[in-house]
């Protein structure tokens, strides 16, 4: 049982900054990847930015949020973070978290999800 929870959401100006942040908790031994996914009113789910649970931090960005978006782990365990800076009004969206978890219990990776956190980008 894997559980994400998600938080940093909330209104800000366009050119300012929000740090979303994502906590898994649960049977979890690793976590082999770690995202984040967005999804605006009227549009499709998308795939904001990836990386690497372990190892060297490998990370992916849609090309819409490249060089203003970063996505880092956390110090604490199990935890991750969407550093999102320059921001701009078509950022609006409601932000979940996503992690290919490795499960304590299970022979296979566990597919979790956080219940989103929204972000407002508004003057």
């Amino acid at each position: 049982q894997v559980q994400l929870v998600e938080s940093g959401g909330g209104l800000v100006q366009p050119g300012g900054s929000l740090r979303l942040s994502c906590a898994a908790s649960g049977s979890i031994l690793g976590i082999d990847n770690m995202a984040w996914y967005r999804q605006a009113p009227g549009k499709e789910r998308e795939l904001v930015a990836t990386i690497t649970g372990a190892g060297v931090e490998r990370t992916n960005y849609a090309d819409s949020v490249k060089g203003r978006f970063t996505i880092s782990r956390g110090s604490a365990e199990n935890t991750w973070y969407l550093q999102m800076n320059s921001l701009k009004p078509e950022d609006t969206a409601l932000y979940t978290c996503f992690a290919s978890i490795i499960s304590t219990l299970l022979p296979r990776d566990v597919d979790a999800w956080g219940q989103g956190t929204l972000v407002t980008v508004s003057s």
